[in-house]
């Protein structure tokens, strides 16, 4: 069901999970889990760094039938800590070549939950176990050399689901707030030590069956939409449609700000766990690092290992396309014109209007020309971008991307 957006909704995950050079020992990497952390409450009315509390509100059209479907998704910290035989804190240990640092790991945790929209109020709640575990390293004698420690703190979740309307408008507004109730033993304690009952990266996938989300990003002309948008109030966090353009079954609430319908751009070989980089540069500047530093950053988990291992062996054909894409962000769809649609490849008759201040466009008028491609100007206006029928260097106009341009008004459909 969320497959069409979890690419996504994991780069939001583990956005900032590691940080070029990869190295624990980097200070970037030290101070960790900025975005979507909801500390446990008494930690947060306490030390008041990390809210304990995220709440987002969306908007629903649908009968007394929709169903709404959703999993909040969150890492959850895993420590490890190195100790020596005397219990001592290590700051690394080699043994026969491999290497083991310190490290917070992050587990994926995902919490499904489903609710009728026709009831108006709800409550879940989630409890996820504490423990303890620890491996002993020996030598060739048998004798302890070191300890590896692993810990995770037990973690109580609340999601509190509330469903208004339907309005005049048929519009259901739908409000879901995750809580971290866990338990703290000292709320005073250092944040490093109150992360580990903490959710990080916190987001929502939502869906709708028999229903549609609205925008709240451009909804609908129909002033109730508006009105309807303009009352959410997200607080730490910002739902989007997700999925295909043009599906609105699917949102990705997220805890940093995105566009409807978000993608990882194809060209992307695999997570670099900064999105805000480009790819070229932060994969070429990992290519530089030495052999030791390679190993540092291999030792801190396995997902920071297969970056390494990514970029080492990335192939020729995978570079040539982290090299550049051009996506115009102004590109239009079909536009309709009377009974017509007009889209690439359709022929059209140009009729340039009066307000032209290029001469050169009265001597098209009456052309016939074929529709390259939909552009939207500036001002959200459909233009067209064509080429001339009987302009012998058409062809070589389109090879260098070289077009007439006109509004929807300036041109006519050709059957």
């Amino acid at each position: 069901m969320f497959d069409r957006a979890r690419a996504v909704a994991d780069a939001v995950l583990f956005e900032g999970y590691a940080l070029y050079p990869y190295r624990p020992t980097s200070t970037k990497n030290q101070l960790r889990w900025q975005f979507g952390v909801l500390a446990p409450r008494a930690a947060s009315e306490t030390a008041g760094t990390d809210p304990w509390w995220l709440e987002s509100h969306c908007l629903v059209t649908g009968a007394s039938a929709t169903r709404l479907e959703g999993t909040v998704r969150f890492l959850r910290l895993r420590r490890r800590r190195i100790e020596g035989a005397s219990g001592a804190p290590l700051a690394s240990l080699d043994v026969d070549g491999k290497l083991v640092v310190p490290w917070d790991e992050g587990e994926l945790c995902e919490l499904p939950f489903a609710h009728p929209l026709a009831t108006a109020e709800a409550s879940h709640s989630f409890t996820l176990d504490g423990d303890e575990r620890c491996e002993q390293i020996d030598d060739a004698s048998g004798r302890c050399l070191a300890r590896v420690r692993y810990v995770r703190a037990p973690m109580t979740l609340a999601l509190r689901i509330t469903v208004d309307g339907p309005d005049a408008a048929g519009i259901l507004a739908l409000k879901l707030r995750v809580e971290n109730l866990s338990a703290c033993a000292d709320a005073a304690a250092p944040r490093d030590d109150t992360l580990l009952a903490a959710t990080l990266g916190t987001h929502l996938l939502l869906a709708v069956a028999d229903g549609e989300f609205v925008s709240l990003i451009d909804p609908p002309a129909a002033a109730a939409a508006a009105a309807a948008a303009a009352r959410c109030k997200n607080v730490g966090t910002w739902p989007v449609l997700a999925g295909e353009p043009g599906r609105r079954d699917l949102v990705l609430s997220a805890p940093i700000i995105l566009y409807d319908h978000p993608a990882v751009a194809p060209e992307s070989p695999g997570d670099l766990f900064d999105a805000t980089e480009i790819d070229e540069i932060l994969t070429l500047r990992t290519l530089t690092l030495t052999d030791e530093e390679k190993r540092l950053a291999r030792a801190t988990d396995p997902r920071v290992a297969a970056i390494i291992d990514r970029v080492d062996g990335l192939p020729e054909t995978a570079w040539a396309k982290l090299h550049g894409a051009f996506r115009d962000p102004h590109a239009g769809a079909a536009v309709r014109i009377g009974e017509a649609q007009v889209a690439a490849g359709s022929r059209v008759l140009l009729r340039p209007g009066r307000r032209r201040t290029d001469a050169q466009d009265m001597f098209l008028d009456g052309r016939a020309a074929t529709v390259r491609e939909v552009k939207r100007d500036v001002d959200g206006r459909d233009c067209f971008a064509v080429t001339i029928d009987d302009d012998p260097a058409a062809d070589l106009h389109c090879w260098h991307g070289r077009y007439h341009y006109f509004y929807a008004d300036e041109v006519e459909p050709l059957p």
